[in-house]
């Protein structure tokens, strides 16, 4: 097999500058509504990184001779992208994917909590961090929103983890306080107390922020979605994340719970929990009104493919969240939703999408599922001005894609014409054995660098 990245020269010192060759791929906005002018394809491109960040970008051959002494890492023909982004996923459930379930409720009591429980450890949850972000780097991703357990230190062994490496990370300790096993719930008040004391330590320090995290409306009662909608509203820069609209099943006991709600969106609305960072994972079942609601406020939907196939929760419609649907439509994001979901890898999970969308009788063409995955998830963080392009003054958090990474992809490659064609075949074809590299802020963390200088 010939690989298509040669990725000549040792990779450069942890901190040192470097220039990156290769294809550069990357977005400007949604092709959807933008076109092809909204793609960057640019075979024989370069970026000189520099301080952690994206100094300069273009073709190599225009390469400023301020960076003709700098380190280079040649790819060759492999793409080159901003880092994956992924905006929903559990660091405490990274070891129970495919543990199968009969529905969610089911998946949750006998595989989520009772893992979850696990993370009282403090222990356990440092060396689970480890894994879990290193897993995340093997898959390209570079940033991601997370949730945590109900513990606040397993909360801050995952910040701690996080700022070691650098990443952009957001994450929360998630607060129930019914509906789960008592080693696992919390009350409105100590869980509003355990939420500012971590906001106070993490948020805005390095790249890190917090993230807001009732799990959803049947763990959290009315007191503690209040609770968490005050917080919000004090710290209007946090994020805020749950689930939404996931299954039926699901939907009948919110509304059991909840009788004077006008559905399961107005549940969150009445606590303060819409808004321009709100992130509500699933969405799959939603009626007009509460899309249109969720588009009003500017919250985003997150589409977990794999997690809603394997969970058989139903086949989430991406049309209405095209250009054409509105003003009011809510922002699209797309993720894995470890460990409902079956895979760490963001281009497998946009396989899963256009899958679903096929079934839907819609289409997700290649080029706007990379985009979700890249700048159009950093929109939904609110961090599209951070990660998520390469462009001069964002952050060097890339991914190296190799087209050829096995026998099929080879093959496959060969009959490519368009860069819709490559991309539609790593989503299709590709695993963790396509990501030639992820660096974090100008660092190459995966494969784990040595310590010789670059080359």
């Amino acid at each position: 097999m010939t690989t298509s990245c040669p990725s000549s020269g040792p990779p450069a010192r942890n901190g040192a500058d470097a220039v990156v060759l290769g294809r550069l791929i990357d977005f400007s906005g949604d092709p959807a509504a933008l076109g092809r002018v909204a793609v960057r394809d640019s075979p024989g491109g370069a970026l000189a990184l520099r301080g952690g960040r994206i100094a300069w970008a273009g073709a190599a051959a225009d390469l400023p001779a301020d960076f003709a002494d700098t380190p280079r890492r040649d790819y060759g023909q492999c793409l080159v992208l901003p880092g994956f982004v992924d905006p929903h996923i559990h660091f405490p459930q990274y070891r129970i994917a495919a543990a199968g379930g009969r529905g969610l409720l089911d998946w949750l009591d006998r595989f989520a909590f009772p893992e979850e429980v696990r993370y009282a450890d403090g222990d356990h949850a440092a060396a689970a961090a480890e894994m879990f972000l290193d897993l995340l780097l093997a898959h390209g991703t570079t940033a991601a929103l997370v949730f945590s357990t109900v513990h606040e230190e397993a909360a801050d062994r995952l910040f701690a983890a996080a700022e070691r490496r650098g990443m952009a990370l957001a994450a929360g300790k998630t607060l129930m306080d019914r509906g789960a096993p008592a080693a696992l719930r919390d009350d409105a008040e100590g869980g509003l107390r355990a939420s500012e004391r971590l906001h106070a330590r993490w948020h805005g320090r390095g790249r890190l922020r917090y993230a807001v995290s009732p799990r959803f409306a049947i763990t959290s009662g009315a007191a503690q979605l209040a609770a968490a909608g005050e917080f919000l509203e004090s710290h209007p820069d946090a994020l805020m994340q749950t689930h939404l609209s996931e299954t039926p099943e699901e939907i009948a006991e919110v509304a059991r719970l909840f009788p004077d709600a006008a559905d399961y969106t107005d549940v969150y609305d009445r606590f303060g929990l819409l808004g321009p960072t709100s992130l509500f994972a699933h969405g799959v079942h939603l009626s007009a009104r509460e899309r249109e609601r969720l588009g009003e406020a500017g919250s985003a939907v997150v589409h977990c493919p794999t997690s809603n196939a394997f969970l058989g929760s139903g086949l989430f419609d991406i049309g209405p969240y095209s250009p054409e649907a509105g003003a009011a439509t809510p922002r699209l994001a797309v993720a894995t939703d470890i460990g409902g979901g079956t895979s760490y890898s963001l281009p497998a999970t946009l396989g899963a999408a256009y899958r679903t969308a096929q079934l839907r009788g819609r289409r997700l063409a290649p080029e706007r599922a990379f985009y979700l995955a890249t700048l159009g998830n950093a929109e939904a963080l609110g961090m599209e001005t951070e990660i998520g392009r390469l462009e001069p003054g964002f952050h060097a958090d890339l991914v190296v894609l190799d087209p050829r990474a096995t026998p099929l992809l080879a093959a496959r490659d060969a009959l490519s014409e368009t860069l819709a064609d490559t991309l539609l075949a790593l989503m299709i074809l590709g695993d963790d054995r396509i990501v030639r590299a992820s660096w974090v802020a100008g660092r190459q963390l995966h494969p784990k660098p040595d310590d010789s200088p670059a080359g």
